[in-house]
């Protein structure tokens, strides 16, 4: 069942529309293709022209939407032979980072991700896509393993933030991620990372600081929520859409920053509408960017990354 937001409106009533003439059809009564061929010609062209104009506010509800493809959807399409490994050694497995190894387009790899989960059930036993600090200590021992053997990284990032609760809190989660920054930059291996859908606070940059960033055309990346950065300007959440231009969270905003590297463009209509068409992208998207960077020696990959984040910010005055 297809969910449609706020502003998809126009374009769900006709789709209503033309399932209903559908119906009409598959029960013989009467042949209407050439109705339902003039509206699905103007649902494709409503489509075009909403998700052309999209505002930064209803980029975030399309990089939230609920039937948006996820970590592990997109590595069950692009990864095989994959072999999740669990735990962080240490205290316990967080399965709000999955991750493991597997092979892209034949090559041996680790993957990380963030998963959030497509139903009730498997939203709460993934909490959300909110790691707690095992899940960043899972991900520096996946980093660590990936430089001891010489594989490359991808990581899919999709999540609000880190979780914020008292336990996380008592247990170091900034220490957790402030660790896996320091793991990202360390490793001698070239390091892939796309965003996929939500890239929230240090939640996200705790597995995005790689030699290649990318992002999905209607994804999002801020070092807030629109929601809490209104809360805290305006004491009040109701002022989330121009909170949401102001921090300029947009892939192409990002872009034109110089804060990741390149945009993956979607399918028309978002890539929870057609999301293998998103799979190809992103798959050929990540073969390009590992082909310009795994006959680099590790030193030279490891400098070149921390220049690469160190310059961010420098020339935006």
């Amino acid at each position: 069942m297809k969910t449609f937001l706020e502003f998809e409106k126009p374009i769900a009533e006709i789709e209503g529309k033309i399932e209903e003439l559908r119906h009409i059809t598959d029960a013989g009564e009467l042949n209407i293709a050439d109705e339902v061929s003039r509206l699905q010609t103007k649902v494709d062209k409503l489509l075009r022209d909403t998700y052309r104009g999209l505002t930064p506010a209803q980029k975030v509800q399309v990089a939230r939407h609920p039937n948006r493809p996820h970590a592990f959807d997109y590595i069950q399409a692009l990864i095989t032979e994959f072999q999740p490994l669990a735990g962080d050694r240490a205290f316990a497995e967080d399965r709000a980072i999955i991750g493991g190894l597997g092979r892209f387009q034949g090559r041996s790899v680790v993957v990380i991700g963030q998963e959030k989960g497509n139903d009730t059930e498997s939203r709460i036993r993934h909490n959300f896509g909110m790691a707690k600090p095992e899940g960043y200590r899972k991900a520096q021992r996946l980093l660590d393993l990936a430089d001891r053997f010489h594989l490359p990284v991808i990581t899919f990032v999709d999540t609000a933030g880190a979780y914020p609760g008292v336990a996380s809190e008592e247990r170091g989660v900034a220490e957790a991620i402030a660790k896996s920054i320091e793991s990202c930059l360390k490793v001698q291996v070239p390091v892939v990372s796309i965003v996929i859908g939500e890239g929230g606070s240090g939640g996200a940059i705790g597995i995005a600081v790689a030699d290649r960033v990318l992002m999905l055309e209607h994804s999002i990346y801020s070092v807030i929520s629109p929601e809490g950065c209104a809360s805290i300007l305006w004491r009040s959440s109701a002022q989330s859409q121009e909170a949401a231009a102001a921090l300029k969270l947009t892939a192409q905003d990002l872009k034109q920053l110089g804060v990741i590297d390149s945009v993956i463009e979607e399918p028309v209509g978002g890539a929870h509408r057609f999301p293998q068409q998103a799979f190809d992208a992103v798959g050929d998207a990540i073969g390009s960017a590992l082909a310009g960077l795994v006959d680099l020696d590790g030193k030279t990959l490891r400098g070149k990354r921390r220049e690469k984040f160190l310059a961010i910010g420098q020339n935006l005055g």
